[in-house]
């Protein structure tokens, strides 16, 4: 064990307050945090999270804290600060954080850091896989202390624990969470599937919904969208979301999708799947039985749940799967019966490939079982989620502590194991493949999102095709011949009302008519002109002086050529 000393001095006449520095014997393999000053802190094996005592509060007069950080040998680690205020009395004498290259007597300064409301927005890197951090703090007013994280520099995407949505514009992004962000201030409100609040803490988040875990942190994305007006309250992984008001956005998490329903709720696991170490049974006032069997364990199944006949730590409820499944995560409730206020608080889960052998699930790099929070009251739903996810066949509850009896439903998450794509099997030409009736109406014993195909396809028939092939040009063609016709005849009925001497050529003059009718056609530049149209003075003047007649002016090439001498 590593022994610390630390001797102060005071000066009453100048009030000056001397710290010593520490004499620290310890081993290179240790991984500890040192003295009187230190504050919430997760260490773990890739990343985490360390602030000083009493954050977010002001941190108290003479303190000492040292912490000792390893990670993988080959790598580097680097800081990011959440927050940083520490007063600078005296240029970082008495209260100033600082943060070594090594560990012992070897160890090298990066860099010491003192002053309020500092931003630190730069990362902070080692020369190797070991560091120290020490903060003092001497005699002061104010300052909340700081709060930073850390990783391998194999992730320069690091956030904090403190970083919220709010915090980020992009629509969708990808960022590492430290370990350590299920951190006792701070809230989020919101669950899964329809999102947390803008506000959030993005990490914290992240836990409540099962895609990193405390213990190792991890890589999150991110997709925010428009916000809505209500966000419920929920307990999951140890985190309980609050009530929130509407947003103007929110934010969810990408997965793997592997979060579906195994079959106890939709009853695809039959009666004889589900076991227990034992039963409530009794009879009521009137003498009728009450079984509390363990087929009354699934989720949001009315009537009675599973209870136990004696209340101790060896009793147990067990699901066959019937074969290998990865899973995810598990919802509770307790009795659901408001007559029968009965709840597991806690529990183990165990994990079994044969139904003979068992194994206690623990998260990674940690030698203990994982101890679930359960419910804490008999109604409301609680998911835990399994970090990394169990592949096995049977799955085993143990409680460990309840409220009066212990009674529960559940349901639990996941998918298939990935072991492959599925084979496909095609169906024989003939005869014409059955439905087959030996299996309820749910085949598939995980429950998911569906892929969206799309289903929208051009209409089939040739026959449609080549009856408009054959309508569209005859159509055409009678509207062109409607439209000559027409114009043929306005054209006819005006040279009928002119045919007294309008014209001084002979009032069927096809020449005339041919010119008239080509103003209607499409002409080439190369074609010889025509000849133009003569008028007699009398006529032009009875023209002009018919009221809403066209005039047309028309003059011969002859004249052209006088007026341009």
């Amino acid at each position: 064990m590593a022994t610390v000393g630390m001797v102060r001095a005071e000066t009453n006449g100048a009030g000056i307050f001397f710290i010593s520095t520490f004499i620290i014997l310890s081993t290179r393999t240790s991984r500890a945090q040192k003295g009187d000053g230190c504050g919430y802190t997760v260490l773990g094996p890739n990343s985490g999270t360390l602030s000083s005592i009493k954050y977010p509060h002001t941190y108290p007069n003479h303190t000492v804290c040292e912490w000792e950080i390893h990670v993988s040998q080959g790598k580097k680690v680097h800081f990011k600060f959440g927050d940083f205020d520490i007063e600078d009395s005296d240029s970082c004498h008495f209260n100033y954080l600082r943060i070594y290259n090594g560990i012992g007597p070897t160890r090298t300064e990066i860099g010491k850091y003192c002053g309020l409301g500092m931003q630190w927005d730069q990362l902070i890197e080692s020369t190797g896989n070991e560091v120290t951090v020490q903060f003092m703090s001497g005699m002061h007013r104010s300052g909340r202390g700081f709060f930073l994280s850390y990783s391998t520099t194999d992730h320069p995407d690091l956030i904090t624990c403190l970083d919220k949505g709010i915090h980020f514009f992009d629509p969708e992004f990808s960022k590492y969470c430290p370990a350590g962000c299920q951190t006792p201030f701070g809230e989020i409100s919101g669950n899964i599937p329809h999102g947390y609040r803008d506000s959030s803490l993005i990490c914290m988040a992240g836990i409540h919904a099962g895609v990193v875990s405390n213990v190792l942190g991890g890589q999150i994305s991110v997709v925010s969208s428009k916000g809505i007006p209500y966000y419920e309250s929920a307990l999951a992984n140890n985190i309980t979301s609050v009530v929130g008001p509407l947003s103007n956005s929110l934010f969810t998490f990408k997965t793997s999708g592997c979060y579906g329903t195994l079959g106890l709720e939709s009853r695809v696991v039959h009666n004889s799947q589900i076991s227990a170490s034992s039963v409530w049974e009794w009879e009521d006032v009137n003498g009728q039985p009450s079984v509390w069997g363990p087929e009354g364990a699934r989720l949001k199944k009315p009537g009675v749940p599973w209870a136990v006949t004696v209340n101790n730590q060896n009793q147990w409820l067990q699901v066959d799967l019937k074969k290998e499944k990865r899973i995810t995560g598990i919802t509770t409730t307790g009795s659901t019966l408001k007559d029968y206020y009965y709840y597991v608080s806690s529990y183990r889960v165990l994990y079994s490939h044969d139904g003979q052998q068992w194994t206690v699930f623990r998260e990674t790099n940690t030698d203990q079982d994982k101890i679930f929070q359960g419910n804490t009251n008999y109604l409301q739903e609680v998911r835990n989620n399994f970090i990394p996810p169990i592949e096995a066949r049977f799955i085993r509850i143990n409680p460990t502590q309840w409220h009066q009896r212990i009674a529960m439903k559940f349901e639990l998450l996941g998918c298939q194991p990935h072991t492959g794509s599925p084979k496909v099997r095609a169906p024989p030409p003939r005869p014409p493949p059955k439905i087959s009736t030996d299996f309820p109406p749910l085949y598939d014993k995980t429950t998911y999102t569906p892929d969206i195909k799309n289903t929208t396809m051009a209409p089939s028939g040739n026959k449609d095709v080549t009856l408009a092939a054959v309508l569209v040009p005859v159509l055409v063609m009678a509207l062109t011949v409607l439209i000559l016709f027409l114009v043929c005849a306005w054209h006819w009925k005006n040279r009928k009302k002119s045919a007294e001497g309008a014209y001084d050529l002979p009032h069927w003059d096809r020449a005339g008519w041919w010119k008239g009718m080509k103003q209607f056609l499409p002409t080439k530049g190369s074609e010889v002109e025509e000849s133009p149209v003569r008028y007699s003075s009398s006529e032009v003047s009875r023209l002009r002086a018919r009221e809403g007649a066209p005039v047309l002016q028309a003059e011969p090439a002859g004249m052209k050529h006088l007026h341009g001498l």
